[in-house]
């Protein structure tokens, strides 16, 4: 049976479908399913990177980018020219993953920070395109009148509705996700990330599976980008600079680089202290989220999700 973690995927799955019925029953948590929404939509990006960072071990801090490629696209195309959305979503996720291609097979070929630096650069320079072009993007005023999805006459006109049209896109990237995991090509990432030489020696195509993964997870993030801006209906550049990057990092620490359940659990976390409690602090944010990694990194180095087995060998030592 699939697992996340240690939890059945249809029971998980089943959670996910009772929550916003669940969020209705009790007063002042209705708008719960709205923050899930975003929830969601964060998710495939980390689930990306958990794969990227957590099993290829390749750093990435300009993902979004990649998530600001697919809501621009999407939108201009559908806002300006009015063509069909899910059409439009594929164009963003095509645009994307060239864009990926072109930017990770220089990239990839550096190690560690300087990688980190790379990626970083490419982020900085696409959120300044953003900013910049007005013609297209609308600079920094944003794009509005971005329509809504629909499909054989049902919109997605709500907010349960788009959770369920979000969430269901997750579960796809998931279960896509664990079989990439469990199949050679995740076992030839695993290889990557404990030894490039020893893998290469084994005879697999580091270059190759480097360039693959990092294009899985900018589609990923692309498709996010689509759903968030068919979601608002407006998209500006700040959504997409340099500190969501972070954000997603703080995300996949804190949940635990190196699951997907991880990766989940992280964006839920995040999004929700984002959209709950952190705008009280909107002065301390940047030293909140710092605090957050801060403890992580030293007291829960593989994340939340490293929980269980830190407690079995804790256990085992008494």
């Amino acid at each position: 049976m699939l697992k996340i973690g240690k939890l059945p995927i249809s029971t998980f799955a089943f959670l996910i479908i009772i929550f916003p019925w669940v969020a209705r029953q009790i007063p002042g948590i209705e708008h719960y399913t709205d923050i899930m929404v975003f929830a969601g939509i964060y998710s495939l990006i980390t689930i990306g990177l958990s794969l990227l960072m957590g099993y290829a071990g390749q750093i990435s801090v300009g993902h979004a980018a990649f998530y600001g490629i697919g809501a621009y696209v999407s939108g201009i195309l559908t806002a300006r020219y009015g063509l069909n959305p899910w059409i439009c979503m594929l164009a963003g996720i095509s645009v994307t993953a060239a864009v990926a291609l072109m930017v990770g097979a220089p990239c990839l070929k550096l190690k560690g920070h300087y990688l980190a630096m790379a990626t970083l650069a490419f982020g900085i320079i696409v959120f300044i395109v953003f900013n910049e072009e007005t013609e297209w993007t609308g600079g920094p005023d944003g794009m509005s009148g971005i329509p809504g999805l629909s499909i054989f006459g049902f919109y997605f006109d709500s907010v349960e509705k788009y959770f369920y049209l979000v969430w269901g896109f997750v579960f796809a990237a998931f279960i896509f996700s664990v079989n990439i995991i469990q199949s050679g090509a995740g076992r030839a990432l695993r290889a990557i990330h404990s030894s490039e030489t020893a893998a290469n020696a084994m005879g697999v195509d580091v270059s190759g599976y480097k360039i693959l993964v990092f294009v899985y997870s900018a589609v990923l993030a692309s498709l996010a980008g689509s759903l968030y801006a068919h979601y608002l209906n407006f998209i500006n550049p700040a959504t997409f600079d340099l500190f969501f990057s972070i954000k997603l990092l703080i995300m996949i620490s804190l949940g635990g680089m190196h699951s997907l359940w991880g990766a989940v659990i992280g964006a839920g976390i995040i999004t929700f202290l984002n959209y709950e409690w952190l705008h009280y602090f909107e002065e301390f944010e940047v030293i909140v989220y710092g605090a957050i990694l801060l403890v992580v990194v030293i007291f829960l180095p593989d994340g939340l999700a490293g929980i269980p087995d830190m407690l079995k060998k804790r256990l085992g030592k008494h």
